[in-house]
């Protein structure tokens, strides 16, 4: 019994007997597992009840269906996973048979009487190029696989941040109404809006406008345009002296900055 020493399952297709037999006989002998066909239709059948089958021997003369057209129906089985290549056999030298064959994507063509060693060959060769083919597909699924995952991680992050941005606004109407430091605010500071407010405080704890604008889901410019508003409307010079003017009204700092 010869050892399997190849994966890869030839699906054997003609229309003679004879010469199915000699041709499964002699890639069994070389470690492949062949089917064989005496019909397109019978090779249509066999090839889609078998995914393992990967080669494709056919005679371009066939009944029912030429070999161009049964090449045809199993591109259309096979889709756009599965990887199979096919070499063509035939015992007639019309060149335009040929361009037609290759054309619809056949990787070989042989002309009988075979010679079968270097039909072999032949069928070697299409084997180390499925294989690569297989290798790269495999590559490129694994490759798919950890750009999902990373598009997930990142549709994560932007979930997270609206969370964040929500929780924010949550904070931000609570605290406007229950912030301790509203009621010993310096007189100049009264007349700011609850959101110009709002900034105003953010700014006295040393955050940037990056961090603000994260904090209550605005831009960093809108954050610009109210942090100028404040500086006009209390007269104050810049940040330095906003912070001074809402940190405690008991420090000095406060009473010296609030007394111009």
């Amino acid at each position: 019994m010869n050892r399997i020493l190849s994966e890869v399952k030839v699906l054997v297709v003609d229309g003679q007997p004879l010469v199915v037999e000699q041709l499964c006989e002699l890639l069994e002998r070389n470690g492949y597992r062949c089917l064989p066909c005496l019909s397109s239709n019978q090779a249509i059948e066999n090839f889609a009840a078998d995914p393992s089958i990967g080669l494709v021997l056919c005679d371009l003369h066939m009944p029912e269906c030429d070999g161009v057209e049964l090449f045809g129906a199993l591109k259309v089985i096979a889709g756009q996973q599965r990887i199979f290549e096919a070499i063509m056999l035939t015992d007639r030298a019309d060149k335009q048979d040929v361009i037609r064959a290759l054309r619809a994507g056949y990787a070989d063509y042989y002309q009988k009487p075979l010679d079968l060693n270097e039909l072999l060959e032949g069928v070697q060769r299409q084997e180390a190029a499925l294989q690569e083919q297989q290798q790269c597909q495999q590559r490129l699924g694994n490759l798919n696989q950890k750009l999902q995952y990373l598009a997930d991680s990142i549709d994560d992050l932007y979930q997270d941040l609206e969370k964040a941005r929500g929780l924010g606004a949550q904070r931000r109407a609570t605290d406007v109404d229950s912030e301790p430091v509203a009621e010993n605010l310096p007189g100049n500071f009264e007349q700011l809006s609850p959101r110009q407010l709002e900034v105003a405080r953010l700014v006295s704890q040393g955050k940037t406008n990056y961090q603000i604008a994260c904090e209550l889901g605005i831009t960093e410019n809108t954050v610009k345009l109210y942090v100028s508003q404040v500086l006009r409307l209390t007269h104050m010079h810049n940040r330095t002296q906003l912070a001074l003017a809402l940190s405690s009204s008991t420090s000095p700092l406060h009473l010296r900055v609030t007394a111009h």
